[in-house]
């Protein structure tokens, strides 16, 4: 799949279902199909991942030790927010209630390509946070090394 790029705005409905953009709908369903797990780690960023991309990623947590603390407090929370949803045939996706209380997520939302899957903000809220944190030299000549 070519990788996402960009943003989109979208809204969430009464039902806490927001549509998917266009721009991102058909490379998503043409690379990994309708269904998605929704999730956050902070309850705060609505993460939605393509099932199979998931599923990747779940794979790679369960190949820690069990006792691993860091994998065990990640899963808590990504468990905790997450749920299996499928695309329905207007393109919507619903946020588990749980998330959409924890989110404080309004009706006006960006939805942020992540490459192979996508984070869902109020839109208002992340344009205050960007605003509130600035790209500074430093963070510029961070990039300039590692890149």
């Amino acid at each position: 799949m070519e990788r996402l790029r960009g943003s989109a705005e979208s809204t969430v409905d009464e039902k806490g279902r927001f549509k998917v953009p266009a721009a991102f709908r058909e490379a998503i369903e043409s690379a990994y199909g309708g269904e998605f797990f929704v999730t956050s780690v902070t309850g705060v960023e609505i993460l939605v991942y393509p099932l199979p991309v998931w599923t990747a990623f779940e794979e790679k947590l369960a190949a820690l030790p069990f006792v691993h603390r860091g994998r065990a407090k990640f899963l808590e929370r990504y468990n905790t927010y997450g749920q299996a949803v499928r695309m329905d045939g207007q393109g919507r996706l619903l946020i588990p209630a749980l998330l959409r209380e924890t989110s404080g997520i309004g009706s006006d939302v960006l939805v942020l390509a992540q490459a192979d899957w996508l984070k869902v903000v109020d839109k208002g809220r992340h344009f205050a946070a960007l605003a509130a944190a600035p790209i500074t030299d430093e963070d510029y000549d961070d990039l300039a090394r590692n890149l």
